[in-house]
């Protein structure tokens, strides 16, 4: 079976880097640590510090693969290439809601770097999935679980 492409900005893939430096060079070798000083405790059987330990190790190990993985298959959008006609992977885009007149500006991103509070919205999102493809000034509807709300695309920038 073929691993799922991963699409990354250039500060995504960065930041998955970064992350996985870390791990691998620090969190390593801080939870090998806990693991000697848990172990120097005595009987591991009822020792809780030693658990807590070998269960961070397994999570760090568990990353480590994923990260390695997800970097392997990963797809670099650069921004020069950021089409601002249309919406895509890259775009910033500038969303009005025609109910309440709030205006949003939203980076769109592959899922891997998606974070809602930074407003960077996946591809794959209920906006995501509504506005990709669409030019300036098209109205969308995007399903929501209390209705259905409709956004302009205002504007489409880099």
């Amino acid at each position: 079976m073929a691993e799922k492409e991963v699409i990354l900005t250039q500060d995504g893939l960065k930041k998955l880097e970064d992350e996985l430096e870390n791990l691998k060079s620090v969190k390593r070798r801080e939870v090998a640590e806990r693991i000697k000083i848990a172990i120097g405790y005595g009987d591991i059987s009822e020792n809780s510090e030693y658990e807590d330990a070998k269960n961070e190790q397994a999570f760090i190990e568990g990353r480590i693969i994923t990260l390695e993985k997800m970097l392997r298959n990963a797809r670099i959008i650069n921004k020069d290439e950021v089409d601002t006609n249309t919406v895509n992977i890259g775009s910033r885009v500038i969303l009005k809601d025609l109910e309440f007149g709030d205006t949003v500006e939203y980076l769109i991103v592959g899922t891997a770097e998606s974070d809602p509070f930074d407003n960077k919205i996946s591809n794959e999102s209920p906006v995501g999935k509504a506005i990709i493809g669409k030019s300036k000034s098209q109205v969308v509807d995007v399903s929501v679980p209390a209705g259905v709300i409709q956004y302009e695309i205002v504007d489409i920038k880099k």
